[in-house]
């Protein structure tokens, strides 16, 4: 994927490709937020399924001053686009909710079941600090 120059922070871009679709690009958008950019690509099998890759680059530098990009990349099935969607827009629901400083309503895990946000932190405060040391 290639990025243009002279783009304003946080724009939207989408770009329409159709071919063979034998693992080809099929539909792309690109959103840039502040220093990362993020590609929502949808891509087709050779048996013509369609899934997506979301992919976040983010702009970094050697101690020589070189610049290199960081690339994550995640890919989503279409068996799994209701359960992933349904997920996202409750965290960010929540966050949305915490950022207003409303009052934190319990939040139904991938169960059914519903926990309280104090439970789920458990879950999530993972330090990575002593990644990578021997």
């Amino acid at each position: 994927m290639k990025e243009e120059k002279g783009e304003k922070p946080n724009e939207v871009n989408e770009t329409e490709t159709i071919s063979n679709r034998g693992r080809e690009e099929v539909y792309s958008k690109v959103v840039r937020a502040g220093n990362r950019t993020y590609f929502f690509d949808v891509k087709a099998t050779r048996k013509e399924d369609l899934y997506l890759t979301i992919t976040e680059s983010k702009k970094k530098f050697n101690k020589d001053g070189k610049f290199f990009f960081e690339k994550h990349k995640i890919f989503l099935y279409k068996e799994d686009f209701d359960k992933f969607v349904d997920g996202i827009e409750d965290v960010i629901g929540f966050i949305k909710k915490e950022l207003s400083g409303e009052q934190a309503t319990p939040v139904a895990d991938n169960t059914g079941e519903e926990t309280n946000s104090e439970s789920v932190d458990e879950f999530v405060n993972v330090d990575f600090e002593d990644l990578g040391k021997k």
